[in-house]
């Protein structure tokens, strides 16, 4: 067993503000939308019935329920300047007293109905979890048991599974893994099981298993992190002959990995780390740390409910898609007057307090702008974008029209939400999506209105179709023999140009035709990146020689690179071969990587506006991109 000293830690004092809770001053206004088309429709979670549709059996439990939320949902800002980007109008804290409270808003799917619901397609979310910022809430907290509201994300993605998947229940995961036996064999066979729980034993999610089930070996789990904390030490790890057991504590949340695999406790740690972020972007990182820090006993599934696809969905990509293993993010290869072009449309469809305009292709990067005033603060870290990728993709829900959802971004801010506008401009093929960021809760007729420019813009460059014919290429296409398969990433440019990390790949061939090839093949993969980046011996080039193939690493100033071949090739030929591919990478960066990600201004003056940005945000970007450079 492996500990750690604990490292001890002060309380940072921070401000508070709502961003996920009702804004009273807006309640009729979102009232009245139940006579807006279904997906045009920004409904409002947690936001009450209007009167005349509630029985009293509602307005009993509303009054209940009412003292509850505010204050569970309460976030706070960590840092001054990104406080600000999420809320443009001022100061968080001042905003919610001056407004009282601010609502969250999601487009969710049509309700069954029996009568009580408003009029039309608009779809207002129950009243059973709406939160307060009364002072009862000490008191009315600890004896709730009727806490049940759910995250909006969580509702899409039950939504999606009850009907297209035919699925009965919203939010049931698939019968092979959330009903698997865990006394079975089967069970236990699993190459890696991810588990997270609470610090009182509560069990929250197992990839494998239902977690009821499991309640008694969560309760072991826990007991061992107890036990070595009781030693004022933090358990890190836990090896056996064939297994490797990795912990990680996040505040209130203890995050398990139990692994057959060949990966590194640091890589099994990064992995547990993207659940964890991927749970706090739908629910807030303060705002698990208020429930749990007013009932420690909370049972945290009651909010996450209908998010199971999304997280085995997100531990699917993490055994498959190397973006995770290099966090960096793959660009759709195109053109690169093509890429500038759809850059240049959403450069031109902006409207206030707009932060993010990306296009996505089949998983893969396509374009993205982003404001200048919140480049100079912060960039959009690679992992934030894999959450929203692997959102978009583990939900059919945002095929099925404009949906309007918040978003929490957790390297950019883990305790605010952005408001994300996602819809496909290419239905029913639903291959390119438009994602817009906005920190304006309100703005979701205004951004669709940019969607409806960025769209006449494609249409009229006939993009889609050529974004539709785009595809991986072959690692024939580079000209070397005897190279199967590579993965290239260049270093990240000087901080003062803030640009997304990227990386480049060729498409699996044979003999990495398979599951199990491919599988295998990534294993050593993550063997050689353990190795690189180990922590006590890293190197800069490993050559290893393999049962069936010769793979090759390489990390210089200004490159990471993994490279396989064939079996019988050398040491001096594979180095002699991955110069004449980075010459051809060098040539065909452009149509690879997204090299200069265009900015836009919403504000008059950027460098003056409540994004918090610095002077000099038109200054001319003079340094070097950080792409390899050959003579």
């Amino acid at each position: 067993m492996e500990t750690g000293q604990r490292e001890s830690e002060e309380p940072e004092e921070v401000k508070q503000c709502d961003p996920s809770l009702p804004d009273s001053h807006n309640q009729a206004g979102c009232e009245d939308s139940e006579a807006l088309p279904y997906h045009r429709t920004a409904a409002v979670l947690g936001e009450s019935i209007p009167d005349g549709d509630q029985t009293e059996e509602e307005e009993e439990e509303e009054e209940g329920a009412g003292t509850q939320t505010d204050e569970l949902e309460e976030t706070s800002v960590t840092e001054g300047q990104r406080s600000s980007s999420l809320d443009p109008e001022g100061d968080p804290e001042e905003k919610a007293e001056r407004d009282g409270t601010l609502n969250r808003e999601s487009e969710l799917p049509e309700p069954s109905g029996n009568g009580e619901e408003p009029e039309g397609d608009a779809c207002v979310a129950p009243k059973a979890g709406e939160l307060s910022d009364s002072g009862s809430t000490d008191n009315t907290l600890e004896d709730s048991g009727e806490f049940t509201e759910t995250c909006p994300v969580a509702v899409l993605a039950g939504a999606a599974e009850e009907l297209g998947s035919g699925v009965s229940e919203p939010g049931t995961p698939p019968l092979s893994h959330r009903d698997e036996d865990v006394t079975a064999e089967s069970w236990r066979g699993h190459r890696k099981h991810v588990f997270v729980l609470s610090e009182a034993g509560k069990p929250i999610y197992s990839r494998y298993g239902n977690e009821e089930a499991l309640s008694s070996t969560m309760g072991v789990m826990m007991a061992l992190v107890s036990f070595v904390q009781s030693g004022d030490n933090l358990i890190r790890s836990i090896y056996s002959e064939d297994h490797k057991v990795v912990f990680m504590q996040q505040g209130p949340l203890v995050l398990v990995s139990v692994s057959q695999s060949r990966q590194s406790e640091q890589q099994l740690r990064q992995e547990l780390q993207y659940v964890y972020y991927q749970i706090i972007s739908m629910l807030t990182q303060a705002s698990v740390t208020r429930i749990f820090e007013r009932k420690k006993n909370y049972d945290l599934r009651r909010l996450l409910a209908g998010s199971e696809k999304i997280l085995d969905g997100l531990l699917d990509l993490v055994d498959t898609d190397p973006s995770f293993l290099l966090s960096a993010v793959r660009c759709l290869p195109l053109a690169s007057s093509l890429r500038d072009s759809l850059s240049q449309t959403l450069q031109k469809a902006i409207t206030p307090n707009l932060v993010f305009s990306i296009l996505i292709a089949k998983s893969q990067l396509l374009a993205i702008v982003q404001e200048k005033a919140v480049i100079e603060d912060a960039r959009l870290e690679p992992a934030d974008l894999h959450l929203l990728l692997n959102l978009i993709g583990a939900s059919s829900a945002f095929q099925a029209g404009e949906i309007w959802t918040p978003i929490c971004l957790p390297l950019f801010n883990p305790d605010g939400y952005f408001y994300a506008y996602i819809s496909y401009l290419d239905p029913p093929q639903c291959t390119v999506c438009l994602l817009l960021l906005s920190t304006d809760k309100e703005a979701f007729y205004s951004v669709a209105e940019c969607k409806r420019k960025i769209e006449d813009g494609v249409r009229a460059q006939n993009a889609l179709r050529a974004v539709e014919e785009a595809r991986a290429y072959s690692v024939t296409q580079v000209g070397v023999p005897d190279l199967r398969h590579f993965m290239y990433k260049p270093f990240d440019v000087p901080e003062n140009h803030k640009q997304l990390t990227q990386f480049t790949s060729p498409e699996m061939e044979a003999p990495y035709s398979t599951k199990e090839e491919r599988e295998r093949l990534f294993d050593l993969y993550r063997y050689l990146h353990s190795c690189i980046h180990s922590a006590t011996r890293p190197l800069k080039l490993l050559y290893h020689v393999a049962e069936k193939e010769t793979l090759l690493a390489w990390v210089t100033s200004k490159f990471e690179l993994y490279t396989c071949f064939s079996p019988l090739v050398t040491k001096a030929s594979a180095i002699n071969a991955i110069t004449k591919l980075l010459r051809w990478i060098k040539k065909e960066e452009e149509r690879l990587f997204i090299r200069y990600p265009p900015k836009y201004s919403t504000t008059p003056n950027p460098s003056k506006s409540s994004w918090g940005g610095k002077g000099g945000s038109d200054r001319q970007e003079t340094t070097e991109n950080g792409f390899l450079s050959l003579p």
